[in-house]
């Protein structure tokens, strides 16, 4: 499991989801579900926010995992939200290119999230002792130590 990733991943998933939860255009324009002037007409914006916050949960529980069992078991909601989602907007959504681009972005979400669960994370370098400070010939003088 990469940590790192999953974690970055995680971070980038609340942040976004946060933001789509105060501003649901960021999600309703690419999806084609504004309203023909632009605006997201309040029962869509009602429907985005829960998702977004739900991003946002599961978004915070991979940054914040405790430990490896939490970081998988977030993941893991994370990985079925993504695949929930592709399937739901795979038919949702009002023309095929927002299809498209909705269910290709959630399961690249959803195949990072499951790279970072099958990937290793980095070899960490071994720690290395520190080597003693020289000690010039003839040893320290007292102006030398103070």
């Amino acid at each position: 499991m990469h940590r790192n990733l999953l974690r970055l991943t995680g971070a980038a998933t609340a942040v976004y989801g946060l933001a789509v939860a105060r501003r649901p255009a960021l999600l309703a324009r690419p999806s084609g579900l504004t309203a023909p002037d632009g605006s997201v007409p309040a029962p869509v914006a009602a429907c985005l926010r829960p998702l977004a916050l739900r991003d946002a949960a599961c978004g915070l529980a991979m940054a914040l995992a405790p430990n490896d069992a939490a970081l998988r078991t977030a993941t893991a909601l994370r990985i079925a939200s993504d695949l929930g989602d592709a399937a739901l907007l795979a038919t949702a959504l009002p023309a095929r290119r927002h299809r498209v681009m909705a269910v290709t972005v959630s399961v690249a979400w959803g195949a990072l999230s499951v790279a970072g669960l099958l990937a290793r994370s980095p070899a960490r370098p071994p720690v290395r002792a520190s080597a003693p400070a020289a000690v010039p010939p003839g040893g320290l003088s007292t102006r030398q130590v103070s």
